[in-house]
């Protein structure tokens, strides 16, 4: 492997745009006091990553568990950001029933990419959650 290949590689990420687009970094999930967040929701996404986490959004502290989600977000998150060692625990039917999925600490800027079951996504399919910090 010739040494130029590593750097190339380097090079022609910096030249992608990011793929967190509008999200904040997972380091940067705090509240205005300073306090801890655990995640962050938001009900808008798009194809384009620049115009994901956008719309109203759902602030999460530690050890938020919440099997009924209140009625104007169940179903309706889209994008999604979890802080630095913590995971969000998600299911697909209220009372923590359903299909189930782990984010680890992250941008997840389009939750259309990551699939539940054969055939659906877990856009706007979240009706339960559970969020731990270490």
């Amino acid at each position: 492997m010739s040494p130029l290949r590593p750097l190339l590689l380097a090079l022609a990420l910096a030249a992608v745009p990011c793929a967190q687009g509008a999200c904040p970094a997972s380091a940067d999930l705090k509240q205005s006091d300073g306090t801890r967040t655990c995640a962050k929701l938001y009900d808008k996404s798009d194809p384009y990553y620049e115009n994901c986490c956008k719309g109203a959004e759902l602030s999460l502290e530690p050890g938020a568990d919440l099997p009924y989600l209140p009625s104007d977000w169940a179903n309706t998150a889209s994008s999604l950001v979890v802080a630095p060692r913590c995971e969000l625990t998600v299911w697909s039917r209220k009372g923590k029933a359903g299909k189930t999925r782990k984010f680890s600490a992250g941008t997840y800027p389009r939750l259309e990419e990551y699939r539940r079951g054969i055939l659906g996504n877990w856009s706007n399919a979240i009706s339960a959650l559970y969020c731990r910090c270490s």
